[in-house]
């Protein structure tokens, strides 16, 4: 029989995070205006209030078609203009995110405008006018600089978690971590001092602290410092050996989710830091390896989106005031991002040419892709749609998805150059602000509350205060004495107090059985406590005697691994001195190479200039034999043009003349037929051969049709043209007609007499007039051989 399958659990539900679904607060948006370097060029923006600023087109510039200038205005939470200082926006800006980050919720602050623009100043500073970064660390270190708890009390897990741990492991974790190399070097807070290169950055004299901040808990520092490179997530702070002969490139991370849905970087260095100078310190070593570069536009241009994080993890104290919760329920951790973006820049000014031009294709991509996870935003909310936010098209949005979806506030400064050179860009710019303004973020909820009574901290402060003094009034510890000691004298006043041994009389039977009594307690006690201590030193020694083997073993392995640690140095030293003898050599064949390629460079350079010398000459013969082909095609067309249409009105004229004068023959010719019938009339009747002959003869039309004949002319290129015979018009009239005619009747006209004459004359005309036409036709190369023209006698 088999078992009947197993149905699978249902799938877990995903816990809704608690949010104020009710509450929203939109995008914090402010614009910053840059001063003008020189201050003698063009501007372009005008602060016109605390909320507005206008952009008006520079010289030379229409943007309307009509060919007016468009000035444009942009309203925003707050504008600072050229004189604000740094103070002025941290207390705007940045001072309500530390303030809610130290009551435990989570915070966001951005800089973006293009390249140039001031972002990094804004976020990081210079000497003497330290940005919001180091003013940031200063106020939290401030307001938390008392309550701070010993290092390693927390711990950071690998899945974006805080742990809390006892003094004991606090203490053998600290021990642990001190025989490391460490990324900062860690001394006292008291003689603590930061580096020259940044000192004048966070030597901040106007410190603000946070009032309102809860004494019965106590805080940690963790701070993380990322790059986005060509939407590659590279960790600043990740300390890597290096390797003089095969380097490593670093190693990109991933985004994880963690438990609690947000998203966080997998594997990312997380320094634990105890005052400004030491977080700054970490942060400054991890700014010397972000990737900055020299373009046309910045002289450092940053090339990937720099995220600075810092985590602040507290947790309440126990009822007694003295130790941390270590349920993990009870720690608080929060969380502040300060992103400095990289600026939008177009290539056609920047001319990035390369590895600059791939690196400004990713920044621009992850910026539009910001610029649509907004505008999806904006439209869920205004249009009630449900469309989906494309985060995950880049690292930088995936990242800061949580904030979006309300776990925190979201602060962005606009950074904005007034010169003239970046007013369409600045167009842009303002244009994404003005959007996101427009997107409300759900406000995050406030952290528990442990439900132990407040005041614990000071309420023990206060008891060890007076203990202490009890114990000084009673002969305690005083100007050093052993604690021991106080502790011993505390117990010895714990014994019953001794009865009064005065008698008063001899019959008294009362006092010496109560002292007898309070001796006997007193001996049974310290026996008792002479039997614990026995016990307490046996446990003691016999602890020592095994801390002393362990320490003995750890003191022999420690010596062999010191021995191999100093033959694997001499074996390192033996190969850097190879390696430096091969440095050397290899310097000088660079050097070698160097000189070979600068000879070699400046040959490329004179050929090239050769070669961009005989391009141009090459470039300016053909467009000059461009224009002169155009301009003789353009003569040889008019040309043609020409002689075609004067040809065909010479034609046309000729057509007319020979029309008009074949109907003028025609009339005489039918003048002639008339005189001819007429003398038939009169004349005896032929022969029957004459008939026939006569019968043979056609009729002529008074519009005769040309006929294809035997009369040929002759072009210069050798072609035969064929024209109209004009044997057939003699055929008409039988020869010797006009011989009888001028025989038969002397009183005709002269005219009708001088018939073969005029005949030919018809046949000249005729001729001139067909081989006009065809030249015509034949083209302008046609040669027109003229017909002597007969005289009249």
């Amino acid at each position: 029989m088999m078992k009947p399958a197993r149905a699978k659990p249902p799938r877990r539900a995903v816990p809704k995070k608690p949010s104020n679904s009710g509450q929203k607060d939109p995008v914090g948006v402010y614009c910053r205006v840059r001063p003008l370097s020189p201050p003698d060029q063009e501007c372009c923006i005008e602060v016109i209030n605390e909320t507005t600023v206008q952009l008006h087109p520079p010289d030379g510039c229409r943007v309307n078609r009509n060919g007016e200038f468009k000035e444009t205005q942009y309203s925003f939470k707050q504008v600072f203009g050229t004189q604000v200082t740094q103070k002025d926006l941290f207390d705007v800006v940045a001072k309500p995110l530390v303030e809610d980050v130290i009551r435990g919720k989570n915070g966001l602050l951005f800089t973006y405008g293009v390249t140039g623009s001031g972002k990094t100043f804004t976020m990081t500073g210079s000497p003497g006018q330290g940005g919001l970064l180091p003013r940031c660390l200063h106020m939290i270190f401030n307001s938390i600089s008392d309550f701070q708890a010993k290092r390693y009390v927390f711990k950071t897990d690998d899945k974006n978690g805080i742990e809390v741990q006892n003094e004991v492991d606090a203490l053998l974790e600290r021990q642990k971590r001190d025989a490391q190399p460490q990324l900062v070097t860690r001394t006292p807070l008291s003689r603590q001092r930061p580096e020259p290169e940044f000192a004048d950055m966070i030597n901040i004299e106007d410190s603000c602290k946070v009032e309102e901040i809860d004494e019965d808990s106590v805080y940690s520092v963790f701070v993380s410092y990322i790059e986005i490179y060509n939407n590659y997530i590279y960790d600043l702070l990740e300390e890597v050996p290096i390797d003089p002969i095969k380097p490593k490139p670093p190693q990109s991370k991933i985004l994880r989710e963690d438990q609690n849905h947000n998203m966080y970087v997998a594997g990312c260095t997380e320094v634990e830091v105890k005052s400004t100078e030491e977080a700054f310190d970490v942060f400054w070593k991890g700014q010397k390896r972000r990737r900055i570069a020299n373009t046309q536009l910045n002289r450092e241009s940053s090339r990937s989106h720099s995220v600075f994080m810092i985590k602040l993890a507290q947790a309440p104290l126990d009822a007694d005031g003295d130790h941390v919760l270590q349920e993990k329920e009870q720690v608080t951790v929060s969380q502040l991002s300060l992103v400095d973006l990289a600026g939008s820049e177009r290539t056609n000014r920047t001319k990035a040419e390369g590895s600059r031009l791939r690196e400004a294709g990713n920044i621009n991509q992850s910026l539009m892709t910001l610029r649509t996870c907004i505008e999806a935003l904006r439209e869920n909310q205004m249009c009630g749609t449900n469309k989906m936010v494309p985060y995950r098209d880049s690292k930088l949005t995936h990242l800061f998805k949580n904030y979006f979806d309300g776990e925190g506030k979201v602060r962005m400064i606009v950074c904005v150059n007034p010169k003239a050179d970046d007013h369409e860009e600045s167009l842009q710019v303002m244009r994404f602000a003005e959007m996101t303004q427009e997107v409300e973020v759900a406000r995050p909820i406030d952290k528990q509350i442990c439900g132990l009574t407040p005041g614990r901290r000071y309420r023990n402060l206060a008891f060890k205060d007076e203990l202490t003094r009890r114990l000084e009034e009673r002969g305690g510890p005083v100007n050093g004495e052993p604690e021991e000691q106080a502790v011993i004298e505390m117990l010895i006043q714990s014994f019953p107090p001794i009865p009064s041994c005065e008698l008063l009389d001899s019959n008294d039977d009362q006092t010496l059985p109560r002292l007898i009594e309070a001796l006997e307690k007193r001996r049974r006690i310290r026996q008792m406590m002479a039997e614990e201590f026995n016990k307490s030193v046996i446990s003691f020694r016999a602890m020592l005697q095994d801390l002393n083997g362990v320490v003995a073993a750890k003191e022999n392995i420690a010596q062999g691994r010191m021995t191999e640690r100093e033959r694997m140095i001499v074996s390192q030293k033996t190969e850097i001195e190879r390696l430096e003898k091969k440095v050397k050599t290899l310097e000088y064949k660079i050097d070698i190479l160097e000189k070979t390629t600068t000879i070699y460079e400046d040959e490329k350079r004179t050929l090239q200039q050769d070669l961009e010398a005989h391009q141009q000459k090459l470039q300016r013969q053909l467009s000059d034999k461009r224009r002169l082909e155009a301009r003789l095609q353009g003569m040889v067309t008019e040309n043609t043009m020409k002689w075609e249409k004067e040809c065909e009105r010479r034609v046309a004229a000729k057509q007319i003349e020979m029309q008009n004068k074949l109907w003028v023959k025609d009339e005489k010719l039918k003048q002639l037929k008339a005189i001819v019938t007429e003398s038939k009339g009169d004349r005896p009747e032929r022969p029957s051969r004459e008939k026939d002959r006569d019968a043979k003869v056609p009729m002529r039309s008074i519009s005769p049709s040309p006929v294809p004949g035997d009369v040929f002319r002759t072009r210069g290129g050798g072609q035969s043209v064929q024209f109209t015979d004009i044997e057939t018009l003699r055929q008409e009239s039988p020869p010797g007609t006009s011989r009888k005619r001028r025989s038969s009747e002397t009183n005709r006209p002269p005219q009708i007499e001088n018939t073969d004459s005029e005949w030919t004359d018809v046949e000249t005309r005729c001729s001139v007039a067909v081989e006009m036409k065809a030249g015509s036709n034949l083209g302008p190369g046609y040669q027109h051989h003229a017909i002597p023209k007969r005289r009249k006698p």
